[in-house]
């Protein structure tokens, strides 16, 4: 298929991996901070075609996974209400609250619907005034604008029954407090293209000088994961850090400015709690004061709500690359796709469901 094959090219994976193996010296860790990637390295076998000296650690990024478990359990609150149709992606309706999950709150008898778009669910407002209609806005910067134009579009056409469950993350600030860990082994990333589309990749600048670590945007294909990671080997074997853009054919360095303007229209910055992590200074998007009147969590009055995560589930530190999926011992036992403990086992960007569907388990 054009544009697709071309980037799963048989002797071109196999040129890359080798120009890798010249290049490198020795150990270097580098994380890919998106789960599509984490999807691509574990379908194409990406890491079994690098040197041993290379070790691929996956991170943070898939935005399913690292939203908070009392944001599940406050959409399941909200679902559970006869007066509400509540809208999400079909990702979010398995992953596990400490009492159930949004599929639990619909066989209940909860009005919970998959849509395909935030204009979707305002749709569904726009169609039944006597409802509440919620849609579960989840997602990195890349999701942001479309959550923005649906909020937008709301006060202006006078639509009061449509509001936004906010569990939105940034990416950088997401970076910084990894590497400001005491027990960060990360020395270079490759950054998460999508997102980059979106903001540009100027804002990755002070953490490469900041960290002194090579940052690398980077596709999704096998050829742009394996070019990002030639990319960082190379800066890391002659001790530079900066921000290179593997990929050109989609990203520039200042972004879309348009979904930038709307993301700073209805949204603004917030401190941030992330799955398995903690709250992250700064991380997250809420909001403004002019639009908070679309706010789920002030409209049920649900803010105050606390949870715990499972004991056996150690997705915090598969999250911050400190562990793979298969170093869990509920991994493909206690925790499947069917039964899951944590979020990245359901996920369709999760790490646990990509090792679980494309890595065999060893006995």
């Amino acid at each position: 298929m054009k544009f697709i094959d071309e980037y799963r090219e048989p002797l071109a994976v196999r040129k890359l991996a080798d120009e890798i193996n010249r290049q490198v010296t020795r150990p270097w860790t580098i994380m890919e901070i998106c789960g599509g990637q984490t999807h691509s390295i574990a379908r194409f076998g990406i890491d079994e075609l690098l040197p041993e000296e290379i070790t691929l650690a996956h991170g943070p990024g898939c935005p399913v996974c690292v939203t908070p478990i009392e944001l599940i359990d406050k959409a399941v609150a909200i679902a559970r209400r006869q007066d509400t149709v509540f809208c999400s992606f079909g990702d979010m309706l398995r992953v596990p609250g400490s009492e159930g999950d949004l599929f639990s709150a619909k066989s209940e008898g909860g009005d919970v619907r998959i849509v395909y778009s935030p204009t979707d669910a305002l749709k569904i407002a726009r169609e039944n005034p006597e409802k509440r209609v919620v849609f579960f806005a989840v997602g990195f910067e890349t999701t942001a604008p479309a959550n923005a134009m649906a909020v937008y579009q709301a006060a202006k056409q006078g639509i009061d029954n449509f509001f936004l469950l906010v569990s939105h993350v940034l990416v950088p600030p997401a970076i910084e407090a990894l590497l400001s860990s005491p027990d960060n082994r990360v020395q270079a990333f490759l950054a998460a293209g999508h997102v980059c589309a979106i903001m540009g990749h100027e804002q990755y600048k002070p953490l490469a000088t900041k960290f002194e670590v090579p940052i690398v945007v980077t596709g999704f294909e096998p050829l742009d994961i394996l070019e990002g990671v030639l990319l960082c080997v190379k800066q890391l074997e002659q001790g530079l850090c900066e921000v290179q853009n593997q990929y050109l054919r989609t990203v520039n360095q200042s972004g879309n400015q348009t979904a930038q303007q709307l993301i700073s229209e209805v949204f603004q910055i917030t401190p941030r709690k992330w799955r398995g992590i903690g709250e992250i200074p700064q991380s997250g998007l809420s909001l403004k004061d002019d639009y908070k009147k679309f706010d789920a969590e002030k409209e049920f009055d649900i803010e105050a709500i606390q949870a715990n995560e499972s004991e056996l589930c150690i997705s915090g530190l598969i999250l911050r690359g400190a562990k793979t999926p298969d170093q869990c011992s509920a991994f493909g036992k206690e925790c499947t796709p069917e039964h899951p403990l944590g979020a990245p086992m359901v996920s369709s960007e999760g790490a646990c469901a990509a090792y679980y569907k494309y890595r065999k388990l060893v006995s």
